[in-house]
């Protein structure tokens, strides 16, 4: 019988997503980094721990999570709870 509880361990690495977009993490800043697309960085907006850069036509490029481990406990906790996530009003409403 396998056990379903295991524990899953994040390892730092970088993995290609669809042959464009890449996800790495630095444990020693505890960012994890989403590389949508290559494109120019022309501006970013931060929302909590989340840092969005742009292109200069508002087309997100990269995603940062600061503080990783402790955005990805929350989220782990979440699922496990079975919690209903709402959200009310979009957080990036500049553009």
């Amino acid at each position: 019988m396998k056990n379903k509880n295991k524990s899953r361990t994040f390892r730092p690495n970088v993995q290609k997503v669809r042959d464009k977009a890449k996800i790495s993490y630095e444990p020693e800043a505890d960012v994890l980094t989403w590389e949508i697309t290559a494109q120019s960085i022309n501006f970013a907006k931060e929302v909590g721990s989340v840092v969005v850069h742009f292109t200069k036509n508002n087309v997100p490029v990269l995603i940062e999570v600061l503080e990783a481990s402790k955005f990805l406990a929350r989220a782990k906790n979440l699922v496990k709870k079975g919690s209903k996530i709402s959200i009310k009003k979009p957080a990036l409403v500049n553009r």
